[in-house]
Order: structure tokens, then sequence, then C-alpha cells
């Protein structure tokens, strides 16, 4: 990580991927809504269930530093499941919870591989390629 001053403000350079993780913590803080509390004093039961565990995936999945897209390939589920349980709009079997359940586990076991994505500056004098 460095450090740089232009136009008299402080900057800090991190890794692409350190932004990606700190990205998706952030975007966990927008956690669904949990629902109002119903006439009768009580939360509708599969309403608040669902947001409950929206809740709980997305924390996991950003604790974890995986996209929608990676939890999905390591549960074994697809990408679209995924982003249902995170809206709240799905409830998923207790198979598909355990699939999840396991992947987060996995995830936050094991060291995050750094990936590499191709750039346009060709790192000779920061220029772009072909110019």
């Amino acid at each position: 990580m460095q450090s740089i001053r232009l136009g008299g403000r402080d900057y800090v350079i991190i890794e692409r991927g350190e932004y990606d993780r700190l990205r998706t913590l952030a975007k966990a803080e927008a956690l669904p809504a949990l629902p109002s509390i119903g006439p009768d004093g009580n939360y509708p039961a599969v309403d608040y269930a669902r947001a409950s565990l929206a809740r709980r995936i997305i924390a996991g999945r950003a604790a974890a530093g995986l996209t929608q897209r990676q939890l999905a390939e390591a549960a074994g589920i697809r990408v679209e499941t995924v982003c249902r349980l995170e809206t709240g709009k799905h409830t998923p079997s207790v198979e598909t919870i355990g699939k999840i359940d396991r992947a987060l586990r996995d995830a936050t076991k094991r060291p995050r591989k750094q990936t590499r994505k191709r750039s346009a500056v060709s790192g000779r004098g920061g220029r772009r390629k072909g110019t």
C-alpha cells in the first residue's frame, strides 16, 4: 500500500484485489430491510426468515471475499439462486442452505487467491498498448 498527495489531498493506493474485497464489504452494509411488524405485534414469519437468511448470506459472502458467482460455483448452485436468496425473494431448501454454508466455511478457511486481470497498461512507462 502506498500513499500519494495530489492537489493537496492525500490518496492511498491499494491492490485491486483488496479494493474489490473492501467494495464487497461496503455493499454488505446495504443489507435487505427486515419486514415491518404486523398488526398483531409480530413479524411475518416467512418474510422475516427470508430477510434474515439474506443478511447472513450477504455478510458471509462479504467476509469470505466472494462474488455471487464464486459462491454459486463453490456451492454447486445457480448464480440466480444466490441473487434471489440475497434479495429475500426465495425460500431455499435445507439442502441449498447446507451447500451455501459449506461453501462459505470452506472459503473462509482457505487463503483467497488473488485473481489478476489483464491491464491495458503495458508496464513500460505507463503507456497504453498500441500507443
